[in-house]
């Protein structure tokens, strides 16, 4: 990847008194705090653009080849930037071929040796993430400044509550400053020494496993900067626990206007953040990729096994890729109505389910087509939307793979045969 932008500067006034509308379609909740652009390589993060999602490897980068086989994947599943842990010369020593190879632009997390930093450049990485707090000379600082500059990358102020830097002395007393306001003043420090050497290509994250510790960082340095923000809640757990964790975090701020790039990070493969992340995005109409399913939770009144339903609904529209809502609800009273805004849906009842387009009842099916005709149906939708072939005629009914033995909900557990 290759390829930089330079844009020009806002002013930390544009900054409280502008901010930039979204863009004309479904609701958001506040409008876009303004911020100074920059560019990973060929990506646009801040400024008009829209949220970019990104993530981190946990290969030994030294092992280019598993580091790439790792990388692919992440970019099909939606993820634009990655970065790539550099603790060693073996590390940055495979970082040329680890970017001639990627299909997205790449970050080098650095900490402790700012050399580490320079060999990055000098391989071509396209942004850096440096850690204030355990990088605190200022003259190391600067080298890598002066270095960043001449290639035209970004730099990350990376700020995390676990590595600040040490308190000063405090009088007898003097309770130490919240931890909020401690990681705001370390990224303040090392912004200082970037802006004084006329370095404006930063972006800034303040990250902490606390959701009102982040949350009070971030507020308070968008009062503070132009700069655009990279959100994340630090080791949020595993992936039950951390993706509502990251998902509260990083979804009040967005839903404020404050944030430009996301990363949920995740105690799991590096896969498994970028269905949580997009899923962050899409709840606030930020962003859409792939398919929105809506399904109801199942009660007492449902006469269907959903569950089995749903989740091959949701399967093979994935597989497609396309940016549609499917509904999959359990009944025929609300099933329409609560899904008036699906693209397409079923309202399944006792042996017949109704197929319907933004609320409207298209046609009615038998129980045993209900797959077949909600994904022929959905098949018409993509095509219209955005003027594919449609696929050839199903034909035949689709059948469910059956799951695991299961309690079936509702009225559905009366259909079980004797």
């Amino acid at each position: 990847m290759s390829g930089h932008r330079h844009p020009e500067s806002v002013s930390g006034q544009e900054v409280r008194e502008a901010s930039v509308p979204m863009s004309e379609g479904p609701s958001q909740l506040s409008s876009r705090r303004k911020s100074r652009p920059v560019w990973v390589g060929d990506v646009q993060i801040g400024g008009d653009a829209l949220v970019v999602v990104q993530t981190m490897t946990n290969t030994d980068t030294a092992d280019a080849n598993a580091t790439i086989e790792q990388i692919a994947p992440l970019a099909d599943l939606g993820a634009e930037i990655v970065r790539l842990a550099v603790p060693d010369r073996q590390a940055a020593a495979a970082l040329p071929d680890i970017i001639r190879r990627s299909p997205v632009p790449l970050i080098a997390d650095i900490h402790f040796d700012h050399r580490l930093a320079l060999e990055a450049i000098r391989a071509g990485i396209h942004g850096l993430r440096l850690n204030p707090g355990n990088i605190r000379d200022a003259a190391k600082v600067s080298q890598v400044v002066q270095a960043a500059k001449e290639r035209g990358i970004p730099i990350r102020v990376g700020v995390n509550e676990g590595s600040l830097p040490p308190l000063p002395t405090l009088a007898g007393g003097e309770l130490p400053p919240p931890k909020a306001q401690r990681m705001v003043d370390a990224a303040l420090w090392e912004i200082g020494l970037l802006e004084e050497m006329g370095f404006q290509d930063i972006k800034i994250s303040l990250k902490a496993f606390d959701v009102p510790t982040m949350v009070t960082a971030y507020r308070e340095m968008a009062r503070r900067v132009p700069y655009p923000f990279h959100l994340g809640v630090t080791e949020a757990g595993t992936p039950g626990a951390g993706s509502i964790r990251s998902a509260v975090g990083i979804g009040i701020l967005l839903a404020e206007g404050i944030g430009d790039t996301i990363r949920v990070s995740l105690a799991a493969d590096p896969t498994e953040e970028m269905p949580v992340a997009w899923e962050i995005l899409k709840s606030l109409n930020l962003r859409q990729r792939g398919v929105t399913l809506v399904a109801c939770p199942t009660c007492g009144r449902i006469e269907v096994d959903l569950i089995p339903l749903v989740n091959q609904v949701e399967a093979h529209f994935q597989r497609l890729g396309k940016p549609i809502t499917v509904a999959v609800m359990g009944c025929v009273v609300n099933g329409p109505g609560e899904a008036r805004d699906a693209d397409v849906g079923l309202a399944a009842g006792k042996g017949k389910g109704a197929i319907f387009r933004k609320g409207e009842v298209v046609r009615v099916v038998s129980e045993e087509e209900f797959l077949s005709a909600l994904i022929a149906e959905g098949q018409k939708v993509i095509a219209e939307k955005f003027g594919e072939a449609q696929a050839d005629d199903l034909g035949t009914a689709i059948k469910l793979i059956p799951m695991e033995p299961h309690q079936r909900p509702g009225r559905a557990v009366r259909h079980l045969a004797p």
